[in-house]
């Protein structure tokens, strides 16, 4: 008998675990994120885009590591997926996008928590990784007191984020040398009541 999708995905659930990230898997991290960005920005950013934006913008961001606010995603222990949030004020970019770094603490009564830096491998695209990883996230910024979320969306992660109660802002274009831009999204959710984690 053929499996329901349903039935596939908590068997994907039951076999995905998430953890946190540590700094030894930055170059597993790396790859991963170049091999994400390269198939999934296709056709929403044509290559330049995507090349300039590798270089100056998408990459690891070691202080969401540091602050234990970045997971990662693992298939019989491979890494699959990552994405994290922040309370520091930066929204978007990777180590080398210092020219757009803040990293002065929010408040939770007055700001929105930061979700940052999701992709996921080509492979295990639009099989709920980066919905368990979102959930996680959403979960430990409610549990440190933030009731809104807030994010940089690429074009391909709108949809996404649209299906799980985020809503947009406005658009806007981050700008990268040589010319270029990058078209991203604002979007924001808030949270009626603080998330309760599962046990």
């Amino acid at each position: 008998m053929r499996k329901s999708f349903a039935a596939k995905r908590n068997e994907l659930s039951m076999a995905t675990t998430i953890r946190l990230a540590a700094m030894e898997d930055v170059p597993v991290l790396q790859e991963l994120i170049v091999d994400s960005v390269r198939s999934l920005s296709v056709p929403y950013y044509n290559a330049r885009e995507i090349d300039s934006a590798l270089m100056h913008v998408f990459g690891v961001d070691r202080q969401l590591i540091n602050d234990a606010t970045y997971f990662v995603a693992e298939m019989d222990g491979q890494i699959v997926g990552c994405g994290g949030w922040s309370k520091r004020r930066t929204l978007f970019g990777g180590d080398q996008a210092q020219s757009v770094r803040v990293d002065e603490l929010l408040d939770p009564e007055t700001d929105a928590a930061r979700v940052r830096a999701f992709f996921v491998h080509p492979n295990w695209a639009r099989q709920g990784i980066g919905r368990q990883i979102l959930k996680a996230c959403e979960e430990a910024a409610s549990e440190s007191g933030f009731t809104r979320l807030e994010l940089a969306a690429t074009l391909p992660g709108e949809p996404f984020y649209s299906a799980l109660g985020y809503s947009i802002i406005e658009p806007f274009d981050i700008p990268l040398p040589d010319n270029q831009s990058l078209p991203v999204i604002r979007m924001e959710k808030r949270m009626s009541v603080q998330i309760t984690k599962r046990g």
